[in-house]
């Protein structure tokens, strides 16, 4: 059985937001840079958060709305899940690509807290969202072939038995 949207978004989510915590932790112990411009960080992160619980639930509505149908029992499908290994990964990457050219650490935070907050709006405010309209429609979403970071997320739907 595929994967769930939901649970994939708990998931994934869940990583992401103990790597950027973990990441963030690291370097604020580390890196005395890191803590440079604490109100330029605050303030980023304050529109990195307002940005992702406005886009957020407005994306997954959209996806929902335009989720495809799947037969009952169609075992095809996975669900893409994303690999827990690779949060840790790419917030690391990010954080590197961002601060070693120029040693600016405290740019490295502010991606290790983007990292938390984007994974915090996933598992806590969409997944829920996600789970009510389930709920409410007696669906099961899960995500489809296709689904790309800059494209959007696209969705199948299996009718569930009531």
């Amino acid at each position: 059985m595929a994967a769930s949207y939901r649970d994939r978004l708990i998931r994934e989510g869940g990583a992401l937001a103990l790597s950027g915590a973990l990441g963030s932790a690291v370097l604020l112990a580390f890196v005395d840079s890191a803590a440079d411009g604490p109100a330029s960080t605050l303030a980023q992160l304050g529109i990195v958060a307002g940005l992702c619980a406005w886009l957020g639930p407005r994306s997954v509505r959209k996806w929902i709305a335009r989720a495809e149908r799947l037969p009952a029992g169609d075992t095809s499908l996975t669900g893409e899940p994303t690999p827990l290994w690779q949060m840790p990964v790419i917030t690391a990457g990010l954080a590197l690509a961002v601060a070693l050219p120029t040693g600016a650490w405290d740019a490295g935070l502010r991606v290790t807290g983007g990292c938390l907050l984007v994974g915090l709006v996933q598992a806590a405010l969409i997944a829920p969202r996600v789970r009510a309209d389930e709920r409410r429609r007696g669906r099961r979403y899960v995500r489809l072939p296709g689904s790309r970071l800059l494209r959007g997320t696209r969705l199948g739907a299996f009718e569930e038995d009531r």
